[in-house]
């Protein structure tokens, strides 16, 4: 039984990166962009003390 669920999730993946895409519509959270300050929204909760960035401060910021 010590190897039975060894490497159980890691296989079959595909190019998803293990993450189910089933879960519907993501919730979005209303955030102040860090750079710009302007008001955007998020897929996840914003947390005390780490910057937050809209969509378009995300992009120059990595490049895009």
């Amino acid at each position: 039984m010590e190897g039975f669920n060894r490497g159980g999730r890691s296989s079959g993946g595909g190019s998803s990166g293990g993450f189910r895409r089933d879960f519907g519509p993501r919730e979005m959270h209303k955030a102040t962009c860090s750079e710009c300050g302007q008001e955007c929204e998020v897929p996840f909760k914003p947390t005390e003390g780490k910057p937050v960035f809209c969509k378009e401060c995300y992009k120059k910021k990595k490049g895009y």
